[in-house]
């Protein structure tokens, strides 16, 4: 049996949660339809809590909320990439939430501490990716508390060189993982003028390196609570 998460490195969260003076950290999870944000989440909790879509309708169309433990709670939200009307709805679903507020010592914060965005490792809608990012999460919170991750490890070469014995990559798709994370980054940095922290990549269905971007959340965890940017976007 590997990590448990709802005990995982609790006493790190406490700290930096006591600094901020919040209880529990909110995480916005999202990305494009199919990228497996509802299988993240399943692998965080180590059990389903949120219903997993098998065809092409997406299975997340509302907002929904999962406490892990006491100190993480995150919010799967709607994918992008369903069609113009439903996209549009979708975005001002996530830009609500992102303005979503509470009121500590007379002073208005944004509810939602970070924004995790997944991006799928066969790597096939960075365009939807790159409006998700523009339209929505880059003018709406600050830049540095926005994470990238990339899921679907295990497809990122149609299925070659991922060891189906012991369900992880052999080392040529070690490599390509590594370089598909720095063209990324790079990219992003090219579509949205934003730098951000070269991605974690791991595969929720499989639970392969599930810890590692659990690591990256708590180690790049905000140290103060947020203040609201001007409402931009849907």
């Amino acid at each position: 049996m590997g990590v448990k998460f709802s005990s995982y490195r609790t006493n790190d969260i406490e700290t930096n949660l006591k600094k901020m003076k919040i209880r529990p950290l909110d995480v916005m999870v999202t990305g494009v339809t199919g990228a497996g944000k509802s299988t993240t989440l399943n692998a965080f909790f180590q059990k389903t809590v949120a219903k997993v879509g098998d065809g092409v309708d997406p299975e997340t169309m509302g907002l929904d909320a999962y406490e892990l433990n006491d100190f993480f709670r995150v919010w799967d939200t709607p994918g992008l990439g369903d069609g113009v009307e439903i996209d549009q709805m979708h975005k001002k679903k996530m830009i609500d939430l992102l303005y979503k507020t509470y009121t500590s010592d007379g002073q208005i914060y944004g509810f939602i501490d970070m924004a995790i965005i997944i991006v799928e490792g066969a790597n096939r809608d960075m365009g939807t990716t790159y409006t998700l990012l523009n339209e929505v999460i880059v003018p709406n919170i600050q830049k540095d508390r926005i994470l990238v991750v990339i899921n679907q490890a295990d497809v990122a070469m149609k299925g070659r060189h991922w060891n189906t014995s012991i369900q992880s990559p052999d080392s040529q798709l070690i490599s390509f993982l590594e370089e598909q994370a720095l063209s990324i980054q790079k990219r992003v940095k090219e579509a949205t003028g934003i730098n951000i922290l070269k991605p974690v990549y791991y595969s929720a269905e499989y639970g392969w390196n599930v810890q590692a971007v659990f690591d990256f959340i708590i180690d790049y965890m905000p140290k103060k609570k947020r203040i609201l940017m001007r409402k931009r976007g849907a």
